[in-house]
C-alpha cells in the first residue's frame, strides 16, 4: 500500500479501510482518514478505535474548506478514496474532484460509487447524479491522474430501509420502480469495501477504468420473490409507474426520495449483469439479497 487517503468515515469508508487492513502485509501507518473535528461521543469513539488501528487522523472540512487546503492535504497522498457521499451539499464531489487533480495525486477512486451515470447521463430527475457525471467528465479530460470509478448500483441496506419505500417487510409489501421487468443491482458496504481494496491491489494495475461489481442483481418482480420466500408469505405487489413518479416529483420538487424513485426506474444504467462483474471474475464471494435478508434477522434475534 502506497500512503492513501481515505476521505471520510461513515459506513462506506470504514468498510473500505477494513479492506485495505486486512491483507496480512498492509501497514496502517501508510493509510490515513480525513474527517471533520469531531463533535459527538460516536464520532470521537470512531476516531479512537480508528488510532488503536494506528490509522492517522486528518481534520478537515470539505464543505468550507478551500480548493487549495484541499489540495495542500491531498498533495502527501498517493491514493486517494472519496467515501463521503453527498452531504457536503452540492458541488462538493466536484470540488474534492478539483482539488485533487490541483494536488497532482498519482491515483483517485471518487464517490461514483452507484449507477452507470455515463448510461444514465444527465437529467435523469436525481440532481446530484448530474454532478457525478460532471466529476467523470473532468477526470476523463486530463490525463496526470489516474482514476478509478466502482459500480456498485444501490447500496443493499437502502433498497429495504423504510424510508425508500420500494420495501416494507413488516407489511409484506413490495412496490415496483417504473416496471416489474425493471433491474436493479445491489452491492453491500462492506462487500464494496473488500473489492474496492481488492481493484486496487490488482495485477496489472487497473486504471481510467469504469469497474462493476454486484452483490446482487435481479428485477423488481424476482426481488418480491424473494421478499416472498423470505418472509414465507404472499406478498403485496404495486406497480409504480413512470408518470406517477413524475407526477410526485413535480408536486414535491424537494424531496430527494422521490427524486431516486424516478431516477432509479429505468431499464438501463441500473443494473449490470452479476456474472460479469470484477468479483465473478475474481472468483470473490459476496453477499445476495436472500442471504443478506437471513443476516439482518439472525441480527434482530440476537438483539
Amino acid at each position: 500500500m502506497s500512503p492513501t487517503l481515505v476521505l471520510g468515515a461513515g459506513e462506506l469508508g470504514l468498510a473500505v479501510i477494513e479492506g485495505l487492513l486486512a491483507p496480512k502485509d498492509s501497514n496502517p501507518e501508510l493509510l490515513s482518514v480525513l474527517v471533520r473535528p469531531p463533535t459527538t461521543k460516536a464520532a470521537r469513539q470512531t476516531i479512537k478505535s480508528l488510532r488503536k488501528q494506528r490509522v492517522s487522523i486528518v481534520h478537515a472540512d470539505l464543505a468550507t474548506d478551500t480548493v487549495d487546503d484541499l489540495a495542500a492535504t491531498f498533495s502527501d497522498y498517493d491514493t486517494v478514496i472519496c467515501c463521503t457521499g453527498f452531504v457536503g451539499g452540492p458541488g462538493t464531489q466536484r470540488k474534492i474532484t478539483t482539488a485533487v487533480l490541483k494536488a497532482g495525486v498519482r491515483h483517485y477512486v471518487p464517490w461514483l460509487f452507484g449507477v452507470d451515470y455515463d448510461i444514465v447521463g444527465r437529467g435523469s430527475g436525481q440532481d446530484v447524479w448530474d454532478e457525478q457525471a460532471d466529476v467523470r467528465d473532468m477526470l476523463r479530460g486530463q490525463s496526470a491522474t489516474k482514476w478509478i470509478v466502482i459500480s456498485t448500483g444501490m447500496f443493499t441496506s437502502f433498497l429495504f430501509e423504510p424510508a425508500f419505500g420500494v420495501v416494507d417487510l413488516a407489511k409484506g409489501q413490495v412496490n415496483a420502480l417504473g416496471s416489474w421487468d425493471h433491474g436493479l443491482t445491489v452491492t453491500t458496504p462492506e462487500d464494496i469495501g473488500r473489492l474496492t481494496a481488492a481493484i486496487l491491489a490488482h495485477e496489472p494495475l487497473i486504471q481510467n477504468e469504469v469497474v462493476y461489481i454486484a452483490g446482487d442483481t435481479f428485477t423488481y418482480a424476482q426481488l418480491a420473490d424473494m421478499v416472498g420466500v423470505h418472509l414465507g408469505r404472499k406478498v403485496e405487489r404495486t406497480l409504480w409507474d413512470i408518470e406517477d413518479l413524475r407526477s410526485e416529483v413535480a408536486a414535491n420538487p424537494n424531496d430527494g426520495i422521490r427524486k431516486y424513485h424516478l431516477a432509479f426506474a429505468r431499464d438501463s444504467g441500473v443494473a449490470w449483469d452479476k456474472a460479469s462483474t470484477f468479483n465473478a471474475e475474481q472468483g470473490i464471494a459476496v453477499t445476495d439479497v436472500p442471504t443478506w435478508l437471513r443476516r439482518m434477522e439472525d441480527a434482530q434475534t440476537r438483539a
